[in-house]
């Protein structure tokens, strides 16, 4: 089944309220009688629902994908060759084994499509959803992957679509042509349609619904019509029976496969990889170059140096941490939204992230404290001074990897993550008490600082380094 009409008619919304995604403020939607919205929790298990976007990483090869989404929906119970069988049905079926070992990104737009449709068929699911799934394929692509949503029909499953392409429709048993608002103006078969317009091609049905009638106008006429015709005897009642609640995997279950998923995504991007550990690189580099050694000498410590060196070394952490993060939710929206739909715990997802990103950042951040060290540009002190600071720039960086991770929350895209960054920066910079002590800021200057883990760490690395006592009793002038 088709939902088409022109842009703005509604079509997405009347997608995501049969399929639970965004429900309806009004009305009902009942499968085999049974009301949805009463039962959302149960029929989110059992629908399949394809947005737009694609809902696999791109990173990984199309096995892979599809056996952490089985992973993440199946009960733990499940058994390694259940969920092997499992997905080689659903590649079967959609005739993707070929690309199996390829790496998702590599595929062409109607596999990545159907690649899509293979993660929702996983559960096989009686009725699928799907918004304009050929949206942006060239012709060819396009027949293929209709093809293939006909032969799921045809496999007893109920496929229903948004599309602008008037060529879809010849696969389709039914059709659904909505005018502005949402009105319906017709359901039927193409041919019937044709009939009711009374036009010869499905192109002029756009033509009269956009220029003819208002959309209530044809909503009505469309009731009247249906009324007119509605001559079936009204069935006996049937007590309605919701289905069955499928088990799903269980919290620690659904964290350890996140968490294999996000390590494996970032070891599989090589960009990745060489942002997270080749910046620190670059960083501490820059470090060596920028400040002389023997800074904290007793007999001749340099106080602009030392503040310096502790401060940037206290926002590299903050900045490694923030960075780490800013990008881990945003860019995975589309996966996360239908994964959080099926039952995946938001609290399992976060902690994976949280899980993987931190020991880069305490591995990134020992290493910068053994460089600098090493370098003469920290003094010498012993095993319990610098796991004192180790811990404390292991904190600095873990609150701004979880800032980084609410900001790519709230963000929409990469590109307003990538705006945020400065922003959030410069209050970690101006506020930490090293451009300017926190005892001679404005009141509301002091105030702000308190909630910037910069200045915690700043203030508590040069306590532990003892620096108040290098600079008040050693040999600076």
């Amino acid at each position: 089944m088709a939902i088409v009409g022109g842009s703005g008619a509604g079509k997405t919304t009347l997608l995501e309220a049969l399929a639970g995604v965004r429900p309806a403020d009004s009305g009902h939607v009942r499968f085999d009688s049974v009301d949805l919205y009463a039962n959302l929790d149960v029929f989110r298990t059992v629908l399949g629902y394809v947005p737009q976007e694609d809902i696999i990483h791109a990173e990984l090869p199309l096995e892979r994908t599809l056996q952490y989404a089985a992973r993440l929906r199946w009960p733990s119970s499940t058994s390694s060759a259940e969920i092997d069988a499992a997905v080689g049905h659903a590649l079967h079926q959609l005739d993707l084994l070929g690309s199996a070992p390829v790496r998702v990104s590599a595929l062409s737009g109607g596999q990545r499509k159907r690649a899509s449709i293979a993660v929702e068929l996983l559960t096989q699911p009686h009725v699928f959803f799907l918004d304009e799934p050929t949206s942006g394929l060239d012709p060819a692509t396009d027949a293929e992957l209709l093809r293939g949503l006909r032969a799921l029909a045809d496999a007893g499953s109920t496929v229903v679509f948004t599309t602008h392409v008037v060529q879809d429709l010849e696969y389709c048993q039914r059709v659904i042509f909505l005018a502005g608002g949402g009105c319906v103006a017709f359901t039927g078969t193409v041919a019937e349609a044709r009939a009711y317009f009374g036009v010869q091609r499905i192109e002029d049905i756009y033509a009269r619904l956009a220029t003819e009638l208002t959309p209530e106008d044809w909503a009505h006429r469309f009731a009247e019509s249906e009324k007119a015709l509605s001559t079936a005897p009204v069935a006996q009642a049937v007590r309605p029976v919701p289905p069955k609640r499928r088990r799903q995997a269980g919290p620690v279950r659904q964290w350890s496969v996140l968490t294999q998923r996000t390590f494996e995504t970032m070891v599989r991007n090589p960009l990745t990889m060489a942002i997270l550990l080749g910046s620190p690189a670059m960083v501490v580099a820059m470090f060596a170059i920028l400040f002389q050694a023997g800074a904290f000498a007793f007999a001749n410590p340099s106080p602009s140096n030392i503040l310096m060196i502790l401060f940037w070394m206290t926002f590299a952490a903050f900045f490694f941490g923030l960075t780490y993060g800013l990008l881990q939710i945003v860019t995975e929206r589309a996966i996360l939204k239908r994964e959080a739909l099926v039952g995946m715990r938001l609290s399992a997802y976060l902690l994976s992230k949280v899980t993987v990103l931190l020991p880069f950042l305490l591995i990134v951040d020992a290493l910068m404290i053994v460089v600098l060290r090493l370098l003469d540009r920290l003094p010498a002190a012993d095993v319990g001074t610098y796991l004192a600071m180790g811990l404390t720039l292991a904190l600095d960086a873990a609150g701004a990897l979880t800032l980084g991770l609410l900001t790519s929350a709230a963000v929409r895209n990469a590109a307003q993550a990538t705006l945020a960054l400065p922003m959030l920066c410069f209050p970690a910079v101006l506020f930490s008490g090293a451009i300017l002590p926190v005892h001679v800021m404005a009141p509301v200057g002091a105030a702000i600082s308190t909630v910037v883990p910069v200045r915690w760490a700043f203030e508590a690395v040069g306590r532990i380094l003892g620096v108040r006592s290098l600079l008040v009793y050693g040999g600076s002038p």
